[in-house]
């Protein structure tokens, strides 16, 4: 007696099987669209989630230290950051304004000099050149100023949207938590438990060792540009604390406008605060950026470079904003959910997981 061939064994496609297999198949790539779309949102989303967690990590501090309650907690929590931000743009744009008729009459001196350092080295035609096209540019950049202020609207909108989704995040966390946890089907309900407190332990730990790495980027920057002479030392090394909260990218952008001011003192005052911001950033990527990694998560530097520039040519600005957050939660999800309760190999969840 002949067994069962491969042939009988072959699933048997009715109409109702093609018809069910189309309809997932469509859904599938209707849900993926879906998503794309909704990128921005999700971002939007995931930003309230982290500053939900920096507002209860902040809240937690409090409530251990005084006898206040979590409401009125989180509400000085709320205040304390957003007093922390505008308090640093209005330190330096108040200096910077103060600066600007200085700006303007001492830099097309400073550039004539660049400009003479720059021909007795044989290369400054080339630079003119290349300025000549950046000012084509920036031409062209102030002829949509239009559609520049619509962005600036729009962006401030979704700052509003941002905080106030995490204060509603904070005010009960596990009230989310514990709705999410309801759509995971019952089976994956301890590995989903155990991902979303592994994401929540490397966000906070993220958020400490960067709390220190900025302020001491802060404190560096400013007692530096204070003895270089250069206006606005206070406003420009909180501005410098602030924005290394962006790896890789935020001392660059932070020194742009402090090379600037610096201008207004001596061409040289420039270059030595170049070779101040070189150093500052040297020492974040090497000795803090790694206790940051060792508090959170400890992901490789390689892949955290390249996580920024992905999320930078994915996301826009948005995505460098984001890129640590984002590269914590995507390795811990990946390292709990794949490599440890799908391949069952023992990895390093957190700076204490063995």
């Amino acid at each position: 007696m002949e067994g069962p061939t491969a042939h009988d064994s072959a699933p048997h496609w009715t109409p109702a099987r093609v018809a069910m297999a189309i309809v997932t198949a469509l859904a599938i790539i209707g849900v993926a669209l879906l998503l794309v779309r909704m990128v921005s949102f999700l971002l939007l989303v995931f930003a309230a989630i982290v500053l939900g967690v920096v507002f209860d990590a902040i809240t937690r501090v409090i409530c251990r230290h005084t006898p206040l309650n979590r409401g009125i907690c989180l509400t000085l929590a709320v205040l304390l950051l957003l007093g922390v931000f505008a308090g640093a743009f209005y330190l330096f744009g108040a200096q910077l304004a103060a600066q600007f008729d200085m700006i303007r009459d001492s830099i097309p001196g400073a550039i004539a000099r660049v400009e003479d350092l720059l021909d007795s080295l044989g290369v400054g035609e080339t630079v003119r050149n290349a300025l000549e096209q950046g000012r084509e540019q920036i031409s062209g950049v102030f002829s949509q100023a239009g559609g520049y202020v619509l962005t600036v609207g729009s962006t401030l909108t979704n700052l509003v949207l941002v905080v106030a989704g995490a204060v509603f995040l904070a005010a009960n966390p596990d009230l989310y938590r514990r709705g999410f946890l309801k759509l995971i089907p019952k089976v994956a309900d301890p590995t989903a438990a155990e991902a979303l407190d592994d994401v929540g332990m490397g966000l906070n730990g993220w958020m400490k060792g960067q709390v220190v790495s900025s302020i001491v980027v802060a404190l560096l920057s400013w007692i530096g540009l204070e003895l270089l002479g250069v206006p606005s030392a206070a406003g420009l090394g909180v501005m410098a604390g602030l924005l290394d909260v962006i790896p890789m990218l935020g001392p660059v952008i932070a020194g742009f406008p402090a090379v600037l001011l610096a201008f207004t003192v001596s061409p040289m005052t420039a270059l030595w605060t170049l070779l101040l911001y070189l150093l500052v950033q040297q020492l974040q990527g090497n000795v803090l950026q790694p206790m940051i990694q060792k508090q959170a998560v400890n992901i490789p530097p390689a892949i955290l470079l390249f996580a920024v520039l992905a999320a930078g040519m994915l996301f826009g600005f948005l995505g460098v904003l984001l890129a640590s957050p984002l590269t914590i939660t995507a390795f811990v999800l990946v390292q709990r959910i794949y490599v440890k309760t799908l391949l069952g190999k023992d990895v390093q969840i957190g700076p204490e997981d063995a």
